[in-house]
């Protein structure tokens, strides 16, 4: 989702020929229009939510949630065009994915943790750092820069959760336990009514925040997705 609090800035993205549409046919729009977005999902009021990770500037997205969701956001990264770079310790979860994404294209590499090499991101090649590295991520070379954004996983909030809540852009969250819900509430400054929906959330349900913006959101799969990774799940 895009945040109107940071202007943009940089380069400006392929520029593509003109198209025209009828008055009339304009109800029949659905989706966000745009080149550097990744939709991840419906609003309560059936609209696309689009995260925008190809940034000219450094962008970190943390999600305190499931593995599913995660390797979601990967996959449709990837299908946007962009690299993915996977640090994980458990690299058996994402084999399957980084041999079907990109239909025989290397655009998903796995790396043991700490391992991760320099990716040389640039406007023409973005890169999306997925860290999947437990519940005390270590502070690594691995971080966010001008056409590379990190999206940190973890599975529950962590003696490091309030560190990276405060210092990434963008903060999802999905089912917690009622004094998990507590914490992140005064960290990150929800209505008691959001914190208290936090532990009775729905597989495949986050939400996302993003300084004074809130966003609940439903991630559905896709007939491919749910082939590959199975159904929506908070638990692995």
């Amino acid at each position: 989702m895009r945040h109107r609090t940071e202007p943009r800035r940089g380069l400006r993205g392929p520029r593509h020929a003109g198209h025209t549409l009828a008055a009339e046919h304009l109800g029949a729009l659905s989706l966000p229009v745009g080149d550097d977005g990744v939709i991840i999902g419906t609003d309560s009021e059936g609209r696309a939510q689009v995260i925008g990770f190809h940034r000219p500037v450094p962008y970190d997205v943390l999600l305190i949630g499931g593995l599913w969701t995660a390797q979601v956001l990967a996959l449709r990264a990837a299908a946007t065009g962009a690299r993915v770079a996977v640090e994980t310790g458990r690299p058996q979860a994402w084999t399957t994915l980084a041999q079907a994404a990109g239909a025989g294209l290397e655009c998903v590499s796995l790396h043991d943790v700490g391992r991760v090499p320099p990716t040389g991101a640039t406007v023409g090649s973005p890169v999306v750092v997925v860290r999947d590295c437990g519940m005390r991520p270590p502070r690594g070379r691995v971080v966010s820069s001008p056409w590379q954004s990190v999206l940190t996983l973890l599975p529950y909030l962590s003696p490091v959760a309030p560190r990276l809540m405060r210092s990434s852009t963008l903060v999802g969250i999905q089912q917690v336990s009622p004094a998990e819900a507590e914490q992140i509430g005064r960290i990150l400054g929800l209505t008691q009514a959001e914190s208290e929906a936090l532990p009775t959330l729905a597989n495949g349900v986050t939400l996302w925040v993003g300084g004074r913006e809130r966003h609940w959101v439903m991630t559905s799969a896709t007939e491919v997705e749910s082939g590959l990774l199975g159904t929506a799940r908070r638990m692995d």
